[in-house]
């Protein structure tokens, strides 16, 4: 679920005090930064900022992993903040209308839809996961973002965002994975009783497929897909005669 924090609230488990504001429809995250303190953002989602922040555009971890970055949906580029001197907000919104979520990295390891990030600690890497045939058989991309090391990292869905705890096995759909720790195996299958027919009607319009989790750890879900949504719109897209 998603987690209204205040300031004074959110500070005794995260190294930044943030709020979460418009939840879960238009959430927006509004970061609280001490004096010289830096975040890194994705690039494009910041909405407004006190003056006394600085910005820098950098690829962390060198062209490769920008370019992983960028094969995974994420720019090539982060954005670095700095409060230069004096406290300061920054306000970022997510490219898509949806949910924001908070997690505390303790050296483990999360996976991240492709598009999800937003922010995070200097202290946290970002590298993309190469699925495989996984990411093919899935019908979404071929890539998933990691996020390892220490420090705060909040990332983004479309629509809602619900927490499930899994001990033992977990199903979900492929398009409603918003994040899930690297504690947890996964795979991807047809629903039971599905033909060939079905599943070449999957790989093409993404039903029929699930993941399959299993061991323990947290799996975060998204109430949306957005890829129903754009082929929903489609068909209202003028056409030229």
């Amino acid at each position: 679920m998603t987690n209204h924090m205040s300031p004074s609230d959110s500070l005794s488990q995260s190294e930044t005090p943030y709020t979460i504001e418009h939840a879960p429809a238009y959430a927006s995250l509004h970061l609280r930064l001490n004096p010289n303190q830096t975040v890194l953002v994705e690039s494009g989602a910041m909405a407004a900022m006190d003056t006394c922040m600085q910005m820098k555009s950098k690829v962390q971890g060198g062209l490769a992993k920008g370019i992983g970055r960028m094969l995974g949906g994420e720019s090539l580029f982060i954005s670095e903040f700095t409060a230069i001197g004096q406290p300061g907000e920054l306000i970022l919104a997510p490219g898509v209308p949806g949910d924001i979520q908070y997690y505390r990295l303790k050296g483990n390891g999360l996976m991240v839809q492709s598009s999800g990030f937003v922010a995070a600690s200097p202290t946290v890497t970002l590298d993309t996961k190469f699925q495989g045939f996984k990411g093919f058989f899935s019908g979404e991309s071929l890539f998933l973002l990691k996020a390892s090391g220490s420090g705060d990292f909040w990332f983004s869905s479309y629509g809602g965002i619900l927490e499930i705890p899994v001990d033992g096995e977990y199903v979900v759909d492929t398009g409603y994975i918003a994040a899930f720790e690297d504690t947890l195996n996964y795979k991807v299958e047809m629903l039971s009783g599905l033909s060939w027919k079905g599943l070449r009607t999957g790989i093409l319009g993404g039903e029929g497929l699930v993941c399959r989790f299993s061991g323990q750890g947290r799996l975060w879900v998204q109430s949306r897909q957005l890829y129903p949504f754009l082929n929903f719109l489609n068909a209202f897209r003028p056409i030229k005669s």
